[in-house]
């Protein structure tokens, strides 16, 4: 068995690697940030949304930030548990659920505000870069999403 960086079943050679463990990272790196809010990376991913659109159905919400009502529910019950978010039925279509923010959840809104900064200090990269980087990786998001059967 091969063990040569050349070899294409090589670990470090791994696209899959590359990202599954730079995703450990950022996630180990935005977690004190987070606990100091008492949220979760998904809730934070979940508040940006609704600190961008405000009103929002809980579908709408889904496919922003890529998961499915089974994760994305139990998620919102707990925001709107700890005061954070109002979830209500649509009075139109009783199938949509409506999400808004509630004052305390605006209120995190300015106590999240020095989380970029402080996570662009902490990737050694200029803004630039990040942005290239990131553009890149949504390119690869919808390109792997188009291939797969729906």
């Amino acid at each position: 068995m091969s063990t040569t960086t050349e070899d294409p079943l090589h670990l470090t050679n791994q696209i899959c690697f590359a990202i599954y463990s730079a995703v450990h990272a950022v996630n180990k790196a935005y977690k004190p940030l987070l606990d100091e809010l008492k949220i979760t990376y998904p809730q934070y991913l979940t508040l940006l949304v609704l600190w961008e659109k405000e009103d929002i159905t809980v579908k709408e919400i889904g496919e922003l930030v890529h998961l499915d009502s089974g994760t994305l529910t139990p998620l919102l019950k707990r925001l709107e548990s700890n005061g954070l978010i109002r979830r209500q039925r649509c009075k139109t279509d009783e199938r949509q659920v409506r999400i808004t923010l509630t004052p305390k959840g605006h209120r995190l809104r300015e106590r999240a505000k020095a989380i970029p900064n402080h996570m662009l200090g902490c990737c050694g990269r200029s803004q630039e870069e990040l942005a290239t980087m990131r553009n890149e990786l949504v390119k690869l998001r919808d390109t792997l999403l188009k291939t797969l059967p729906a």
